[in-house]
């Protein structure tokens, strides 16, 4: 892979490691409840998750391949799920997201980003 292209995709990585940590703020302290009703956080939380989704499309196949570990498709899945509102959001399935598949994400991405910054 040429150097372009390395540190070009590794700009999406870092904006996805950006907007799960956004995600992060803007739910700490809220219960899921409280987060549903909240309006202005849950709206800026919910594009966030989008955006997880939308960057993760410019992670190269052949990346992709080799860290399998990483639920490339089902963060895209989610994306277009959310973006094109296909069934509504289930606020159960959106919170679930939110305080288990986002943080171990942030986990694979931050080891991803550590892996391929020493190469």
């Amino acid at each position: 892979m040429s150097d372009g292209l390395m540190r070009e995709w590794q700009f999406y990585l870092d904006d996805m490691i950006e907007f799960g940590e956004k995600v992060g703020v803007y739910t700490e302290g809220f219960n899921q409840e409280s987060f549903v009703s909240s309006g202005l956080n849950y709206d800026a939380t919910l594009r966030n998750v989008e955006l997880i989704g939308e960057s993760a499309t410019h992670i190269p196949d052949e990346i992709r391949k080799v860290e399998p570990q990483i639920p490339w498709r089902m963060v895209i899945a989610t994306r277009n799920q959310l973006i094109h509102g296909y069934l509504g959001i289930d606020n159960d399935t959106l919170w679930s997201i939110i305080t288990d598949d986002v943080p171990e994400l942030l986990t694979q991405l931050y080891a991803l980003k550590d892996k391929y910054s020493r190469s």
